[in-house]
């Protein structure tokens, strides 16, 4: 009888577990030789030598395609366990797998040219009104490269700027004035990454989620780096930011040029940027307009209803 201690490194154990620990209990029917006690990410396996190693041949299969579907069922369990063949391909549209297995792809033919751009360039600018995914994709790009082992890390930020509300009168400490700026990037992980792995990877500064003061003097190396909101920017922010790019990285910056809230006296950093870097041939760009709208039916008509009425 040998003791093999087996880690679950790459997957969410209550996703693993299942509710009410339900998969682990398959996994012990199907395994009855072995004793097997799992406590957090961490799996006891018990029993004869080459029993153990099937266990443990066996785990690392059904982990593995977790973290690629960010699901598993029972049926699939049975089948790698039985040592029967389960698909592992993504069919070509799909980005990654988001919670519980929900597949993540490009809906658009702009949200396409923009997955293709991010494979094809080491920066690329994604320019287009509310609700047309932009920011989504960028992140699920980047969620993608970390799971891919492409980046040992991800980047996001966004300028700190008011729109409409002052940040001096929130309540709380700097991080809490500063956390609904950012929020709309939680939003987007935890609906790709489960809680307690994004929560670790925030916990290891694996994923950092900044306003872009703080990324001043730095040096950005593998990793993939995302600015939102960038028409916020001013000109020598968006400088500031685009040199960040180090080795082995890549850089998706977002924005949406009709919602500027900086001052009436300041340029957008974003339009000028786009200007003064427009015949930088290794520059990716995608603009994206209202018929690349994938939330609510309503927004596309709130966004023709805003350009009418400037129109005129």
């Amino acid at each position: 009888m040998i003791e093999r201690i087996y880690l679950l490194e790459n997957v969410d154990p209550l996703m693993f577990y299942g509710v009410n620990n339900t998969h682990l209990q398959l996994i012990k029917n199907l395994f009855p030789k072995l004793r097997i006690v799992a406590r957090g990410n961490v799996m006891k396996v018990i029993g004869e030598e080459e029993e153990s190693e099937l266990f443990l041949k066996r785990i690392r299969e059904i982990e593995k395609y977790c973290e690629s579907y960010n699901n598993v069922t029972e049926d699939v369990i049975i089948d790698i366990v039985k040592g029967e063949p389960v698909p592992m391909e993504k069919p070509v549209d799909i980005i990654i797998y988001g919670m519980n297995g929900k597949p993540i792809m490009a809906r658009s033919e702009n949200q396409k040219k923009l997955v293709k751009s991010f494979d094809e360039h080491d920066l690329v600018f994604a320019v287009g009104p509310a609700g047309t995914g932009k920011t989504f994709v960028a992140i699920a790009l980047a969620v993608r490269a970390l799971k891919n082992r492409q980046a040992r890390r991800l980047i996001l930020s966004r300028p700190a700027v008011e729109a409409g509300e002052k940040l001096g009168f929130l309540p709380g400490e700097m991080k809490d004035k500063l956390d609904p700026y950012l929020q709309p990037l939680y939003d987007a992980l935890q609906e790709m990454i489960p809680a307690a792995k994004l929560k670790e990877y925030i916990e290891n500064s694996t994923i950092q989620i900044a306003p872009l003061a703080f990324m001043r003097g730095r040096t950005l190396n593998d990793a993939v780096i995302i600015l939102d909101e960038a028409q916020n920017t001013t000109t020598h922010q968006i400088k500031m930011f685009l040199t960040r790019l180090g080795t082995n990285a890549k850089m998706i910056v977002t924005g949406d040029t009709t919602q500027i809230d900086l001052p009436p006296t300041s340029k957008s950093g974003l339009v000028q940027a786009m200007e003064i870097l427009e015949h930088v041939p290794e520059i990716g760009r995608v603009k994206f307009g209202k018929k690349d709208i994938v939330r609510h039916r309503l927004v596309q008509r709130i966004v023709e209803a805003y350009e009418k009425r400037i129109e005129n």
